[in-house]
């Protein structure tokens, strides 16, 4: 049975902060379960969130909700092992809209770290909203 893989060990960055506001708009606010907070990214093309697990995963579903106007448009998930290089997953095609949106992960690697690359985004200026994101798995030894 898939669960959550994001604990309080797993470590995660992104490639920007509106306005480097990470008061209001840090990363911390994809993962805290609250639908008033998000992750607002900068502008510019493309932006990145990559999670580093404290031991290996086998992904099996990943869940993102965006701001409608502000999503990713085509999106790709990457993973690695600790000090690999990243390889290719899967791609994803979001829908522009504010629902929480699934997509199964068909047979992944195993890997340490993961990287959402959001290539472009429904917005002109390449700014991402994320409110929730979360990664189904299991973890491996």
């Amino acid at each position: 049975m898939a669960s959550s893989l994001i604990c309080s060990e797993t470590q995660s960055r992104v490639s920007s902060v509106l306005n480097r506001d990470v008061k209001q708009f840090g990363k911390k606010y994809m993962f805290d379960h609250n639908e008033e907070t998000c992750w607002n990214s900068d502008q510019g093309d493309p932006q990145w969130v990559i999670m580093e697990f404290p031991q290996p995963v086998k992904v099996s579903e990943l869940k993102i909700q965006f701001q409608g106007g502000f999503s990713g448009k085509t999106c790709k998930l990457e993973g690695c092992q600790k000090d690999g290089d990243f390889m290719l997953i899967s791609h994803l095609y979001p829908e522009d809209d504010n629902s929480l949106q699934s997509f199964p992960i068909q047979e992944g690697p195993a890997a340490q770290k993961l990287k959402i690359v959001f290539a472009n985004s429904a917005d002109f200026f390449g700014r991402v909203i994320v409110y929730s994101l979360d990664v189904l798995g299991e973890r491996s030894s």
